[in-house]
């Protein structure tokens, strides 16, 4: 907080890879920056470049099974950490750092990977960091509530570009299962597989979901093998069945609770109608919780006495900080990225144009009573996806500067990709082509069938002829 007001913009922004951006910094001033997040003990280190990134897991660690999930996350994260003392010597105390072996990046080598890798642990009862949009996925497997062992997905990813057809989001595929003390290992494997046989002579098409793609799974599997140091065994039937934001008050199970904001696109900011940042300032320096920021951008406060709940309220209340049951599902169902002013890659609004979005959205579900389903709308000001917007009921991409693809399809679960309804849709014309689909979902849906589901039931044909889309060609 100090650090944003000090060297950025005097906003923070919860990403929806559970990390923190800080906007708005003179080039002057990165050092002292990134010398102040290391001093509150948080790091820079793996937030670009080609290696390992944030290793994501469930925020609400407070059950065992939660809890040995956050645990292979650190020792993933630790044991793929970037070996070279380069980051240290260049922005913290400006020393040589001592390498401890003759080969300074035993994992990634001299020139690391092809391109950024990203790695997650999720649950079939709460898919809430989207396993199947990462890299490298661990979905672990339960009985008696205990985890058995983890099914391996590898080959999620959400970028693609703009008229090239051989750039694509695709969804992880089940390559096997493995034991559970055998994560760091297998996590190892097959960031060596993808080091030796990731595509380095083309950027767009560098990432693993390539290789995958390219090879097919079994091939997949087969020369994996030989990076294993034990038998590859096939992967067991697993479904997701559920999601959970972890919004709203829960107990942790140690005498304590928690509470989850919804904070819209994860922007940390005062304005006239919330001072959110303030707010969440004056809770923290009153009543000491720790903080954990969701794959939903969203903030859990954790830690908390549960006499203090009436307390917290009231101090949230007094800021404009509404609890999340005030907050409309479709809108804690919503994400987008900053796009435009900040991000170089961004070619159209995404942050500062969705909330106009949502607000209509928000309306016009109410009037056809569709108020408590759960429609995920995601937001980008370009194709690479970083919220993940190829996986929801409802894709917004920046096409060319106020023109958007829509996308319908996909669902809260994240188990399924969305297709094009129409291209080049000026924003003011979102929700109208949405209206007619929404409405015909009402009057046909099946039992228990979400929106996202019903579009694709339907088909991308019946969808677009229903919502009178144009007849444009798909990417």
């Amino acid at each position: 907080d100090e650090l944003a007001t000090k060297y950025a913009n005097d906003t923070l922004r919860f990403t929806s890879r559970q990390g923190i951006q800080l906007h708005g910094i003179i080039k002057r001033n990165l050092k002292s920056t990134i010398r102040g997040i290391n001093n509150c003990l948080l790091s820079t280190l793996g937030a670009c470049g080609d290696v390992e990134r944030n290793v994501m897991a469930c925020p609400a660690a407070f059950d065992p099974v939660r809890q040995k999930l956050h645990h292979w996350a650190n020792r993933i994260a630790e044991h793929l950490a970037p070996r070279s003392g380069a980051y240290h010597e260049i922005w913290l105390d400006g020393e040589k750092q001592p390498t401890t072996t003759d080969n300074e990046e035993p994992i990634y080598g001299k020139v690391y990977l092809p391109r950024k890798f990203k790695t997650g642990l999720g649950l079939c009862t709460d898919n809430c960091i989207d396993i199947f949009a990462q890299d490298l996925g661990f979905l672990a497997l339960l009985e008696g509530g205990q985890i058995t062992g983890y099914n391996v997905l590898v080959g999620g990813g959400m970028g693609m570009t703009h008229g090239n057809a051989n750039t694509f989001p695709f969804l992880a595929k089940e390559i096997c299962w493995i034991e559970p003390e055998k994560v760091v290992e297998t996590a190892e494997a097959v960031v060596k597989l993808f080091r030796d046989h990731g595509n380095r002579a083309d950027r767009k098409r560098a990432r693993i979901k390539y290789v995958v793609h390219d090879w097919g799974v079994e091939r997949f599997r087969n020369v994996l093998a030989d990076y294993l140091p034990f038998p590859l065994v096939a992967p067991r039937t697993a479904t997701i069945t559920g999601v959970d934001l972890h919004l709203g008050w829960h107990n942790q199970g140690d005498g304590k609770c928690y509470v989850g904001l919804s904070i819209e696109n994860g922007r940390v900011r005062d304005d006239e109608s919330m001072r959110l940042k303030s707010g969440l300032r004056a809770v923290v320096q009153r009543y000491r919780p720790s903080l954990r920021i969701t794959p939903q951008q969203d903030l859990l406060l954790c830690d908390l006495n549960p006499a203090d709940r009436p307390a917290i309220e009231s101090l949230l209340s007094d800021h404009g900080i509404p609890l999340p049951n005030r907050v409309s599902l479709v809108q804690q169902f919503s994400m987008s990225c900053p796009a435009i002013p900040t991000c170089g890659l961004a070619i159209s609004e995404s942050e500062r144009a969705l909330p106009g979005i949502i607000d209509e959205l928000e309306s016009r579900i109410a009037e056809l009573g569709l108020e408590r389903e759960r429609i995920s709308v995601r937001m980008t000001g370009c194709p690479n996806g970083c919220v993940r917007p190829y996986q929801s009921d409802i894709g917004i991409v920046g096409r060319s500067g106020d023109k958007y693809t829509v996308f319908v399809g996909g669902n809260v679960l994240g188990t399924h990709l969305n297709y094009m309804l129409q291209d080049l849709t000026p924003r003011e014309q979102i929700v109208p082509l949405l209206l007619p689909l929404l409405l015909k979902f009402r009057e046909a849906r099946r039992s228990d069938e979400s929106f996202g589901d019903y579009c694709r039931r339907i088909g991308q044909a019946e969808a677009q002829r229903i919502a009178g889309a144009n007849e444009l060609s798909p990417h």
